[in-house]
């Protein structure tokens, strides 16, 4: 997938600390973006994030913002704009992925992840939409889960938020294509990242599943997804789901 240089543009990336989230960051930078670099808690891998950008000779600031919180995913937005002044891109990465029994999910951790990996991408596009729709090249896109699609042991919770992202990426498709927002979905799947805390250990799911190359995708495979969809001359795709998995999952 190949995408032109923009002349101009600000993108904010949820969860830019490290892995997928870091490398949508640093393919966007270089299109020609500058970078809203959001964190959870870690502002030091935040900033190694900007250091990168900014090496690449781009503009970027490090915004630490609970997603679990409806306000503080407004003041995210609103921070974003007062330090830019300006907002064409955001995509929706941050999440929690945890793996428990069915049976040993707890209503905190049920709507902990409710929170992080769905209504943390409602939050924060429904505050960006007014700045957003000021943009010739406006571009929201979700990060989703290969188990949203086909299901895993001990998902429960991720499962059923990475699912409901991808009604919320149709909804939001038809709701703001009259205010010129594009709105899609990239699903990776058995893609290498580092577990936080530097645990090596990949989820359960993935010794169980195989994929037509027969290799695993890195995170640029998922910002290279990310960057074609929100590309200018790419502004006829709206409301679709981009899979980047090797060929794990055929739709």
């Amino acid at each position: 997938m190949t995408s032109a240089q923009v002349n101009s543009g600000v993108a904010l990336v949820t969860g830019a600390s490290r892995n997928i989230g870091r490398a949508i960051a640093l393919r966007l930078a270089g299109l020609g973006y500058d970078i809203a670099v959001h964190v959870g808690k870690d502002l030091a891998s935040g900033e190694e994030t900007a250091a990168e950008i900014r090496a690449l000779n781009r503009r970027a600031e490090v915004f630490s913002a609970d997603l679990s919180d409806p306000a503080s995913c407004k003041a995210l937005v609103s921070n974003a704009l007062s330090a830019f002044g300006r907002l064409d891109v955001l995509v929706n990465n941050a999440a929690v992925r945890p793996e428990s029994p069915f049976e040993e999910i707890t209503l905190a951790e049920w709507r902990q992840v409710m929170a992080l990996a769905l209504d943390a991408p409602f939050f924060v596009s429904q505050a960006a939409v007014a700045p957003l729709s000021r943009s010739p090249v406006a571009s929201i896109v979700h990060i989703g889960g290969l188990t949203g699609h086909t299901g895993a042991q001990h998902r429960a919770h991720v499962i059923t938020a990475k699912a409901g992202l991808i009604g919320l990426t149709k909804a939001m498709a038809h709701d703001l294509a009259a205010k010129a927002i594009r709105v899609n979905c990239v699903v990776p799947g058995l893609i290498e990242t580092a577990r936080v805390g530097g645990h090596a250990a990949q989820p359960a799911h993935h010794a169980k599943t195989a994929n037509l190359l027969g290799y695993r995708g890195g995170a640029d495979d998922v910002a290279g997804a990310v960057a074609y969809l929100c590309a200018p001359e790419n502004r006829y795709l709206t409301g679709q789901t981009l899979h980047v998995n090797g060929g794990a999952y055929l739709p």
